[in-house]
């Protein structure tokens, strides 16, 4: 199976100085211009990202030279209509450059800035459609043909039959000379011109008429019988009647939904940037407010936003759910931080397909990790096992360290996976029975002789009584463990946690106080607490997250687990009486 990494590559280059900027900038576009085809949807986002960076250590000038130099053949629809919503001098050159087909010019047409649309008017060689769509939405050329500059004189200065006492207009004498004081602001005068300046006035007017509508395709309106009298106020203050706008048309393209935009903020989390198509509706909207205070903690902290949900009220087409991904952004020089750059892209009405869209993005990401950690795992172990031949026993020790690692951070990986599928609703827990009060006894149980040499303890009160739930035992057991393997990791010598199992109403309730390292904790879901001992671990990314797993797969349960005060709280929905089933403990008596 082969795989194009091409994108991945560039993108794990930094460029450090503008001659870098500039060819990683070539690199990507390169890349991007290709015709569109299937590959990771955050990979092209980040390489858009990087484009938007690069352009800020390019001047603009020449980013158009860069886009206008010769061979580019644009061919992917999304790069173009970037590159439309760009810095004027680049646009212009990237859609001379641009060669798409019919169909991809009609829809992409619509979409483009007006600016950008009048670019295209320049083109000789656009498919009939995308002259279609121009046409209709009325763009054209602005620009009046300038006039050679004998015509231009000629139209300057006055009929050949205008009295002789009014200077002519000559190479020695360009201009007509202005009046004198006395004739700024002359009286009306009553009579009406002369039939042969009115003459000359209308053939002027329509031969330039004729010029235009030739070059536009239109048929010129008829002209007027020269030998008729114009009423003089019409020929001597009215311009030449316009021609009308174009009406719009009903079978316009209408704009493609708003799905995702990039956007920048400042350093405290307002928006000032965004792409031209939605600017007016998102810049000045304050990510701090309208966010959780995860949110706000996370910009004073300077931390990135990944996967952060947030609700955006407005505009309609800006109106509802939104997940942002943004970085932090910091100057070259002193490292000063001045804002975040990154994209929205609206939460799916569909929840289905998106969370089978990101579990699979998941499942590809977690499988490029696993392949080196799996061959470094296997290796190792044929060092280690001698499989190849006698290996020095230091070497054997070495390789089992690293076969250990290897393995240890496989197990991490794999947390990794069921958080992000348990989060995005793709991952239900097995269905089944289990005594959850008999699980935790018999775990409390096992931790005490861990605790034991550190002079700590459990004192749990989880009394006789049974607790059953319904999901499968290895879910109970696995849930248990997380949550007691990841209280006494954190527990310190010395320190005695309470538990308190109660089952009374339609659901248990299994409150533990909080260790004196988590108490500290403003966020115990996100802390990074690393257990005091080292064989004692419900995982290896720390405490928050570890308990931000049990909590997911306590929500899955139909239970949540919460931190109220000092204590933490596990509830968990009990089963009816009638489906209830003994606990293996007293089934075994």
């Amino acid at each position: 199976m082969h795989f194009d990494d091409r994108l991945a590559t560039v993108l794990r280059i930094r460029a450090t100085g503008e001659r870098a900027a500039k060819t990683q900038f070539r690199q990507l576009i390169d890349l991007l211009g290709e015709r569109p085809q299937a590959g990771d949807p955050a990979l092209k986002a980040a390489a858009y990202l990087r484009l938007i960076a690069l352009g800020e250590m390019i001047p603009p000038k020449t980013r158009a030279s860069i886009v206008g130099e010769h061979g580019w053949r644009f061919r992917n629809p999304e790069l173009v209509k970037w590159f439309g919503e760009a810095h004027p001098h680049v646009a212009a050159a990237a859609l001379y450059r641009a060669q798409l087909t019919g169909q991809e010019w009609v829809d992409l047409i619509p979409k483009l800035p007006i600016r950008a649309r009048g670019f295209l008017r320049h083109r000789r060689d656009l498919p009939v459609e995308a002259e279609r769509v121009l046409d209709r939405l009325g763009v054209s050329d602005r620009a009046l043909p300038e006039p050679e500059v004998l015509e231009l004189m000629e139209e300057l200065g006055p009929p050949p039959e205008a009295p002789s006492e009014e200077p002519e207009i000559s190479e020695d004498n360009p201009s007509p000379p202005e009046p004198a004081e006395e004739d700024e602001a002359p009286e009306p005068a009553p009579a009406v011109p002369g039939k042969d300046d009115v003459r000359a006035l209308v053939e002027r007017i329509e031969a330039f008429r004729r010029e235009r509508a030739a070059r536009s395709g239109d048929t010129p309106a008829p002209a007027p019988e020269p030998d008729a009298e114009p009423e003089a106020e019409t020929t001597e203050h009215e311009p030449p009647e316009a021609p009308p706008l174009p009406m719009p048309m009903e079978d316009v393209p209408e704009p493609a939904e708003l799905d995702h935009f990039l956007f920048g903020a400042d350093s405290a989390g307002k928006i000032d940037w965004a792409e031209d198509r939605i600017a007016p509706m998102v810049i000045g909207i304050d990510l701090k407010a309208l966010g959780s205070a995860a949110i706000a903690e996370a910009i004073d902290r300077r931390q990135p936003l990944h996967n952060t949900r947030i609700a955006l009220h407005g505009a309609k087409r800006i109106e509802g759910e939104w997940i942002i991904d943004a970085t932090p952004r910091f100057t070259r020089g002193d490292g000063r931080f001045f804002g975040y750059v990154g994209r929205f892209r609206r939460v799916s009405e569909e929840g289905t397909g998106r969370r089978e869209a990101e579990a699979d993005r998941l499942r590809q990401l977690l499988h490029e990790l696993r392949t080196p950690v799996n061959a470094m795992q296997g290796y190792a172990e044929i060092i280690q096992q001698q499989v190849i031949g006698p290996v020095p026993h230091e070497y054997r020790a070495i390789a089992a360290t690293i076969a250990g690692d290897a393995a240890h951070i496989l197990a991490g990986f794999d947390e990794l996976d069921r958080l992000a599928r348990l989060e995005a609703g793709a991952l239900d827990l097995e269905a089944g029975q289990a005594d959850f009060a008999a699980i935790a006894r018999r775990q409390v149980m096992q931790l005490q002789t861990v605790l034991s040499p550190r002079v700590a303890r459990f004192d749990a009160k989880l009394g006789d009584a049974r607790a059953p739930i319904g999901i499968a035992q290895s879910e109970a057991e696995i849930l248990a463990w997380r949550l007691l393997a990841t209280l006494a990791g954190a527990t310190g010598a010395g320190e005695a946690i309470a538990l308190q199992l109660d089952t009374e109403g339609d659901q248990i309730e299994f409150a533990a106080t909080l260790p004196a390292t988590l108490r500290e904790a403003e966020d115990i879901f996100s802390v990074e607490t690393r257990p005091t001992a080292g064989s004692l671990s419900a995982g290896i990314f720390g405490a928050g997250f570890s308990l931000r797993l049990a909590r997911a797969e306590a929500r899955v349960a139909g239970g949540e687990l919460m931190r109220d005060g000092d204590r933490l709280v596990l509830s968990l929905p009990l089963l009816a009486g009638a489906d209830a089933i003994p606990s293996p403990e007293s089934a075994a008596g």
